[in-house]
């Protein structure tokens, strides 16, 4: 372990509080922070991402958040080669690199040096199986990978992602391999990285839902509407069209439906999604978690987070 890189990383589901804590850890422990967030990376997608602005990042460099016109696609393995170059360079000027983000895949794929290639990309057959979740839902397409990639079935069967259950179909379309056999062969190479992994969560999950329900009002208040318009309205790739916040608000913008009913429609999807992150972030045994709503103060959960970091 001793000759591994040493790097930070700040997990947990959407509101729960990785940006306020993990900026002031960076600037306690000379840090810079690499977003682990497959939506921040978009131009232009900045409210509903949840996309920190200047006076939150308080000066503390952030990287893979806004370069990325909405038009491209970005995968894992486009995420791990970029935050591994990053994480060489923020180590080479003596600094200490965070990971933090809610995207569970890229955080895994990088800290656990599992390999993916966008070869086994399928843009054409992507593209089928999105049109088909449309149409049919997600039952036809988690019971299709169930015959032909069970493992996977069972395990997205749980948090029922339609973007994960689309990628194992679409890779296993592909390449005539199974998600699964491929996870198994990339973990051959030991990672480079010693992890020390912090997760923020909450004993009561109504107090997280009520986070949620809150920030979607925010989120309004400061022009979620005409950001939603605009994205709406320009190409997007398969995954900048996986956004929570825009879809959800399309029905209104085309007059098909009521604001009320499209906001309460938005908080239940974000509610969801955040559930989803948790049950993905749960498998990990080697996430030191914190529950925000059993401390006082901010003060207090920093504390708690600086003694795990100290100890690891």
């Amino acid at each position: 372990m001793k000759n591994k890189i040493k790097v930070i990383s700040v997990v947990g589901p959407t509101a729960s509080g990785k940006t306020g804590l993990s900026v002031e850890l960076a600037k306690l422990l000379d840090g810079e922070i690499i977003s682990a967030d497959s939506m921040q990376i978009y131009k232009g997608m900045d409210i509903a991402t949840a996309k920190p602005d200047d006076a939150e990042m308080q000066g503390v460099p952030h990287h893979l958040m806004g370069f990325l016109p909405p038009e491209q696609t970005y995968s894992v393995a486009m995420f791990t080669d970029d935050a591994r170059c990053l994480i060489a360079d923020i180590t080479k000027r003596n600094k200490l690199p965070f990971i933090v983000g809610g995207t569970g895949l890229y955080v895994d794929a990088l800290l656990n040096n599992i390999r993916f290639h966008d070869e086994e990309r399928n843009e054409e057959v992507s593209t089928e199986l999105r049109e088909r979740f449309q149409k049919e839902g997600i039952e036809p397409l988690l019971e299709e990978l169930l015959q032909v990639d069970p493992d996977s079935a069972q395990r997205l069967s749980k948090e029922r992602n339609p973007k994960r259950i689309i990628r194992a179909l679409e890779f296993y379309k592909t390449t005539g391999k199974t998600i699964t056999e491929q996870l198994a062969l990339s973990r051959t190479e030991e990672s480079p990285y010693k992890a020390i992994k912090i997760g923020l969560s909450f004993s009561d999950r109504e107090k997280l839902y009520d986070r949620i329900n809150k920030r979607v009002d925010d989120m309004l208040s400061r022009g979620l509407l005409e950001e939603a318009r605009q994205v709406l309205s320009s190409p997007l790739s398969q995954t900048s069209a996986m956004a929570i916040g825009y879809k959800e608000l399309a029905p209104y913008i085309s007059g098909e439906a009521s604001l009320d009913d499209c906001v309460e429609k938005l908080k239940r999807e974000t509610r969801r999604y955040a559930k989803r992150q948790l049950t993905w972030f749960r498998r990990d045994k080697e996430i030191n978690w914190l529950y925000v709503d059993e401390y006082n103060s901010f003060d207090e959960l920093f504390d708690a987070a600086v003694q795990i970091i100290n100890k690891g």
